[in-house]
């Protein structure tokens, strides 16, 4: 008889902390145990009567803004994959709000954080990163954030998050107290509690994934609209434009449009794209603050174009319903950019005509394009 094989017993060369893990997992459970759910704020649109329209007010996380959510989702993630552990440095590629929200949670764990961002970044975000004891290298153009984050986790040791890609599958879509399911439970008792539309911008496309699917998934009769920026690669490709996708060199908004198509973004799940002008995204945020008091950035203003044109189409067609949209993050991180008049006037943009077209849809429900 052939002898039987002897059993190998492999130990880790580097075995994983089990101790220093699930205190690390149970710190992030306690804070988002800490943190109420985010107010879904109802906003009147006196042109619009028949159409009741909100906007989950994500800015009240603890690290002000949506990115909150996907750096909790990250950090689970890479913990229960067995990718960090004690004194790991974690890196991260962003735009800002995701490395604030990243560096809180790196601090939280006792572990170094380097965010990799554009140069162009605002001064604002920037302090709120290192406020969180985080280290911020600046690169001179977006589309290099990637490979410098990559050789900075080759170079320390240290372990890149890569929300860009791991965006759609660190979120669980079927539920667990995302963002879909946060939305559709807050909106049950409203007069039209299943949205016509939900209209949100897209950075990594893992927000738009995960409402995408979570209709899907519970069969509701919501359709996804992402608004894009100018220069972004997202609209080219969902609209199958290969020299688009080409030409496509990144967003003056900050948080949305990218210079290439994430991993994260799934156009199969998004039913319409839109694209809204930069000078119309400034517009909008600062309409809002004046017609409502809600002080919101740049990517709100992109949100909200897009839900007044879609209600204001809807009004054309003699519909009632609900949009939802999301106030990404709040505008005292734009002091020196989107909310200075110096700043827009240096970028050459005229907002006049954007915000007659605003003033024209919130006051008569008529879309007017400036």
């Amino acid at each position: 008889m052939p002898k039987a094989p002897a059993l190998v017993d492999v130990t880790p060369s580097r075995p994983a902390d089990r101790a220093w893990l699930d205190e690390a997992v149970r710190r992030i459970h306690a804070d988002a145990n800490r943190s109420a759910d985010t107010h879904l704020v109802q906003v009147p649109v006196p042109g619009l009567p028949d159409i009741d329209l909100y906007l989950k007010d994500e800015s009240t996380h603890p690290t002000g803004s949506l990115k909150h959510r996907l750096a909790r989702s990250l950090f689970l993630y890479a913990l229960c994959n067995g990718e960090l552990r004690e004194g790991t440095t974690v890196i991260e590629a962003s735009s800002g709000s995701t490395a604030v929200s990243e560096a809180y949670f790196a601090r939280m764990l006792g572990l170094p954080f380097i965010a990799v961002m554009a140069r162009s970044t605002s001064v604002e975000k920037i302090a709120l990163i290192e406020r969180e004891g985080g280290r911020c290298h600046l690169v001179d153009d977006a589309g290099e954030v990637y490979e410098v984050a990559r050789q900075l986790e080759d170079e320390l040791g240290g372990h890149y998050l890569d929300q860009f890609t791991y965006a759609e599958r660190a979120t669980d879509w079927r539920g667990n107290n995302n963002i879909a399911e946060s939305i559709f439970e807050q909106m049950g008792r409203e007069r039209h509690p299943v949205p016509r539309w939900v209209v949100v911008g897209a950075g990594t496309g893992g927000t738009s994934a995960t409402i995408g699917r979570f209709v899907r998934y519970r069969g509701l009769a919501s359709q996804v609209c992402v608004v894009d920026p100018e220069h972004s690669a997202f609209l080219p490709a969902f609209a199958e434009d290969p020299e688009g996708v080409a030409n496509a060199c990144g967003s003056r908004i900050e948080g949305i449009g990218r210079p290439r198509v994430e991993p994260s973004f799934i156009p199969a799940v998004v039913d319409r794209m839109m694209l809204v002008p930069d000078p119309a995204s400034v517009a909008a945020m600062r309409f809002l603050a004046d017609r409502t008091g809600l002080r919101a950035g740049a990517s709100t203003g992109t949100n909200l174009v897009g839900a007044l044109r879609l209600a204001c189409e809807m009004k054309a067609r003699g519909e009632s319903g609900s949009i939802v949209s999301l106030l990404c993050d709040g505008a005292d991180r734009y002091a020196g950019t989107y909310r200075s008049d110096a700043w827009v006037t240096e970028c050459g943009w005229d907002l006049t005509g954007h915000t007659a077209t605003l003033a024209h849809a919130w006051d008569e429900g008529i879309w007017a394009d400036a």
